[in-house]
């Protein structure tokens, strides 16, 4: 709405049925002209493929904008190469809710332009911002009221998106739930199946169950899978990696298994995992402003367990790596021994001709300033960072 200078919402049934009969009659209005919920009518794609085309390609005509993907991905005839330029959208970051002071631009860091900066940050924040979520409706709002958007969007998942849909809500609540026991791993759907059990044994769901349920949640915009890296570009590890799941919001994870503030502060286990995710959204949200449209958020993991939390990837090759830590005081040698072994592992054979990267760091919770240590490497409050 910020963007738009007129707008049809297909969540209004008036608006819905002119589209079901004629999606270009949506498409109309001073430009840009925002089409809300378009994938109720998946027509209003192709429809707007050609309204662009008759419009001499320019930019900037429409905006369609949705919160799932479309059920009738096959009745889309045209991919929109060329004409519509799609963009992931996030909860916001610390930096958009005004929790981080974005001193510490992740754009700068791959120039090699870092500056020492001071923001203050406890592990109650942590715990705080894991539960509140990067939801805009909570901006500004008490933490009593606050806490309870997450559940309340979940609830509303289950029992609007999940039926329409045509799937159960409760193995829907299931998965979510074994998700949210292993936020911030990579377990198999066999794993998630025993998990969404509780035990029982005659309860276990089927591999491909799991498969069909976590791809309707993935087109809920809930989840996201963390692909793994490996140089070089065509490394086939690249390709048998698991990927790591997170739930888009820490939120989401904290309000499956019923944590608060004060529960995650009494278990700091589970609170790390959350706060790993909180980095995830974090990192997508300021990589996406980078240039360059397959700039990539990974991890690294080979076969003798060594694992580095993040790599950052921008388009043009440059590349960087971050372990994520709860607290500063985790940022030791030793840890900071693991880094510099995997960039000998990956760097130091001349054949492989992989570019040394831009930076190394610790991305950390608890933390009083963001500095560079003796050896290059960063250590860097999240409430410091922003793109």
């Amino acid at each position: 709405m910020a963007h738009a200078h007129s707008v049809d919402r297909l969540d209004e049934e008036a608006t819905l049925e002119a589209a079901q009969t004629d999606p270009s009659l949506v498409l109309e209005g001073e430009e840009p002209h925002l089409v809300d919920e378009w994938q109720e009518v998946p027509g209003v794609w192709d429809a707007a493929r050609r309204h662009v085309d008759d419009n001499a390609n320019r930019k900037g005509q429409l905006i369609l904008t949705g919160s799932s993907k479309p059920k009738d991905e096959d009745k889309i005839r045209h991919s929109g190469t060329g004409r519509i330029a799609q963009l992931r959208m996030w909860p916001m970051s610390l930096a958009e809710s005004g929790d981080s002071t974005g001193a510490v631009s992740l754009a700068k860091l791959f120039d090699g332009d870092f500056e020492p900066t001071r923001r203050k940050t406890e592990v109650e924040d942590i715990a705080r911002w894991c539960c509140r979520g990067g939801w805009p409706s909570n901006l500004g709002v008490e933490d009593e009221f606050a806490l309870e958007t997450p559940s309340e969007y979940v609830r509303s998942v289950l029992d609007v998106s999940i039926p329409k849909s045509g799937k159960s809500p409760e193995t829907a609540r299931a998965l979510m739930r074994a998700l949210a026991m292993n936020v911030a791993q990579a377990p198999t759907y066999g794993t998630l199946a025993r998990d969404m059990a509780y035990g029982d044994e005659g309860r276990v769901p089927a591999d491909e169950t799991v498969k069909s349920y976590m791809e309707e949640l993935k087109k809920l915009y809930l989840l996201n899978d963390l692909e793994g890296w490996a140089p070089p570009l065509r490394a086939k590890t690249r390709v048998r990696t698991k990927p790591k799941r997170y739930f888009v919001d820490p939120s989401l994870a904290a309000a499956m298994i019923g944590a608060s503030p004060a529960t995650l502060m009494r278990d700091t286990q589970t609170l790390g995992d959350l706060f790993e995710t909180l980095c995830m959204r974090d990192l997508h949200v300021y990589m996406s402003s980078m240039p360059g449209a397959t700039s990539r958020v990974m991890y690294y993991r080979d076969d003798k367990g060594l694992e580095v939390d993040v790599i950052l990837e921008l388009a043009d090759g440059r590349w960087g790596a971050l372990e994520i830590k709860l607290s500063d005081l985790k940022a030791t040698d030793v840890a900071a021994d693991k880094l510099k072994t995997f960039v000998k592992k990956v760097c130091g054979n001349p054949l492989a001709q992989v570019r040394e990267p831009e930076f190394l760091g610790f991305l950390v919770g608890r933390g009083d300033i963001a500095y560079r240590r003796n050896d290059g490497i960063l250590v860097i409050p999240i409430a410091t960072l922003g793109a």
